[in-house]
């Protein structure tokens, strides 16, 4: 209880408060404008963390990544183009819904379950964190390739009855991953002799231009009458309860989801928010509308996301091991600021811990109210005539991709990617796979490498040890499922010879 209060008073100072504050509002603006992140956000505040005291260094960091997860789902919704990576499942039924004139109602959907979500991971937080984090120490290279294929499998659930168009475009982003350097031998692979392609192709980018582009060549295909793109429902709205009422075991299963893959180091927000879209493809209330603007998917997609912001602490303040990139440079910060590099902060520093509990719950309710009253100016852009906002959206797009690594073969990149998936999306490919092949490739074939040097090169090895073999059970089931679905309806169909 000593360590409690004194946690609370490190947190209610001016200084803490008023970093808080910032970071929140920072890390919104840094979400919404693509091709920053949250890692990015961190990065370009860290400098200025040196002068600053131990807490409100931190709290300016938690600060710009909750709310830049959260940003993120505010330009998928109001533009087609994702903030981060975290949010382009949200655009996937965030978009819809604005394009029919919900901008309004798709952010306070995503609002309130990216708060609901964010504050979920905390709770877990205080009360798992040892158990939790134990427990992802069993997970080994074994176990992060078996779910890594049952992330991927997920494809067939957010493909909308394309199952093989939705694996061949998740093939399609497991290749452009590998491009550049080998991360295992150094090698160079499918760079053609190019020095700029030994970078490989950059996810920002790519995501800019698959969606953000490629909306602005779909529309420009099309021969319509120009017309302003939105409804005159400007601002925020919550929906009522009746509408969470039947969407509440949605919400705890995708925070739970978001929790749990937040707990494995390296793994990400953008897995928890595909893995549980998928989830809600397959049981969701409305999952055959999906895709068409249904808030279970924003439901899904954000309490996900949010849920990892909180649960990626749990390694890193357990065990001493960072939960993702953002974490790596928190636990810097930790260093940085006199504490052990090698003991794990609740071992050692107590006060510190609930002060990051404190801090991440001040957090998650600030987004609210940054977002609610914030509305306002976003869903405005919606009232702008559709060749002007297509005009802004291109220049949003160049830039984000650009800035990232300020490299032009990037420009390259989202003009190729923007025209890729023009033709992907003219074919009836879906673009989501894509997306989730190009983030999970990178650990599938690490974990791959790493599992068959624990086997000495069996792979039969991987189904001995449990988790794995569970997961791949599951993988399993959620490949075949379909197909056995659709031989009983064509059966029932033909009924009785």
């Amino acid at each position: 209880m000593e360590a409690f209060s004194l946690g609370l008073e490190h947190v209610l100072t001016l200084s803490a408060l008023l970093a808080i504050l910032v970071g929140t509002v920072l890390g919104v603006a840094v979400g919404v404008l693509p091709g920053l992140g949250s890692v990015i956000g961190i990065t370009m505040v860290l400098p200025f963390t040196f002068s600053m005291e131990q807490i409100p260094a931190l709290a300016l960091m938690l600060g710009i990544y909750c709310g830049s997860v959260y940003g993120g789902s505010i330009s998928a919704i109001m533009i087609n183009t994702p903030g981060t990576p975290q949010a382009a499942a949200t655009a996937l039924d965030g978009f819809p819904m604005a394009q029919r004139g919900d901008a309004d109602l798709a952010l306070g959907w995503t609002t309130a379950a990216s708060v609901i979500g964010g504050l979920f991971s905390v709770l877990v937080l205080i009360i798992a964190a040892p158990q939790l984090a134990a427990f992802s120490l069993n997970f080994t290279a074994i176990e992060y390739f078996a779910l890594g294929i049952f992330a991927l499998i997920c494809i067939a659930n957010v493909s909308r009855g394309a199952m093989a168009k939705g694996l061949l475009a998740g093939a399609i982003g497991l290749f452009l991953a590998t491009i550049g350097v080998d991360h295992v031998t150094g090698d160079m692979r499918f760079t053609f002799g190019s020095f700029e392609m030994t970078a490989g192709i950059s996810l920002i980018p790519a995501i800019v231009g698959l969606f953000a582009l490629s909306e602005v060549f779909i529309r420009a295909s099309e021969s319509t009458v120009v017309k302003e793109l939105v409804t005159h429902k400007v601002g925020f709205r919550l929906p009522p309860w009746s509408e969470w009422r039947p969407r509440l075991w949605l919400l705890f299963k995708s925070c739970t989801i978001g929790s749990f893959v937040g707990t494995l180091p390296g793994t990400g927000a953008a897995t928890a928010a595909f893995i549980a879209y998928g989830e809600a493809k397959r049981s969701a209330p409305h999952k055959e509308k999906l895709g068409t603007g249904e808030p279970d998917g924003l439901v899904a997609a954000e309490s996900a996301n949010n849920a990892v912001t909180g649960s990626a602490m749990v390694p890193t303040l357990a065990l001493g091991i960072p939960g993702d990139p953002v974490t790596a440079v928190m636990r810097g910060t930790f260093i940085v600021h006199g504490l052990s590099s090698s003991a794990p902060p609740i071992t050692e520093n107590l006060d510190l811990v609930y002060a990051v509990f404190l801090i991440l719950v001040a957090v998650n309710i600030l987004m609210f109210f940054v977002g609610a009253l914030g509305a306002q100016v976003f869903t405005r852009a919606l009232r702008v005539p559709e060749p002007l906002l297509m005009t802004m959206v291109t220049v949003i797009a160049i830039v984000g991709a650009y800035g990232v690594r300020g490299n032009p073969l990037d420009l390259a990149t989202a003009f190729v990617a923007g025209v890729g998936g023009f033709v992907l999306r003219k074919a009836g490919f879906p673009l989501a796979p894509l997306v989730i092949g190009m983030v999970l490739s990178q650990m599938i074939e690490n974990s791959l490498r790493q599992g068959l040097l624990l086997t000495r090169g069996s792979f039969l090895a991987f189904f001995e040890r449990p988790i794995a073999l569970t997961l791949f059970i599951i993988t399993a089931v959620m490949l075949v499922w379909p197909l056995v679905r659709y031989l009983r309806r064509r059966k029932s169909l033909k009924g009785p010879s």
